[in-house]
């Protein structure tokens, strides 16, 4: 297994992978790279991408920058052997290692191996939480 930080040269890796939601739109995955404070690892086993964790950079005027966790995908037949926990702490040192001081991330009450796997890595879990959003944001 290797893993990897997503740039404009392993960004072809990606293309075929199916542990997204959807399918990788080359014009989506452009613009990802090409975007400063858009971060991502991602594992492979042989040629097939297995794993990724994403994020992006918060800029505030008022305060440092923070980094929010979008996205933290294994594909079904791979988990339960450390790979999130793996990609999640390199893309927080990552994070720290860009001067962020704030690292969050929100996942429903009931996703318990996700909470699992946050609470593993020593994350603090604030309680229940309100999610807002416009024009379908939290479909899946």
């Amino acid at each position: 297994m290797t893993y990897h930080f997503l740039n404009a040269e392993n960004a072809r890796m990606l293309e075929r992978a199916d542990v997204f939601d959807n399918a990788v739109d080359p014009e989506f995955l452009k613009a990802f790279v090409s975007t400063s404070g858009h971060e991502m690892i991602f594992a492979r086993v042989d040629d097939s991408v297995i794993g990724f964790a994403s994020g992006t950079v918060l800029l505030h005027p008022d305060k440092p920058p923070a980094f929010f966790i979008n996205e933290v995908g294994v594909a079904e037949e791979m988990r339960r052997r450390g790979i999130a926990g793996t990609l999640c702490r390199n893309l927080i040192e990552q994070a720290r290692d860009a001067g962020c001081q704030g690292i969050w991330l929100a996942t429903e009450m009931g996703n318990k191996p996700a909470r699992a796997l946050y609470q593993s890595l020593n994350a603090r879990e604030t309680g229940e939480i309100v999610v807002y959003d416009w024009d379908g944001a939290m479909d899946v």
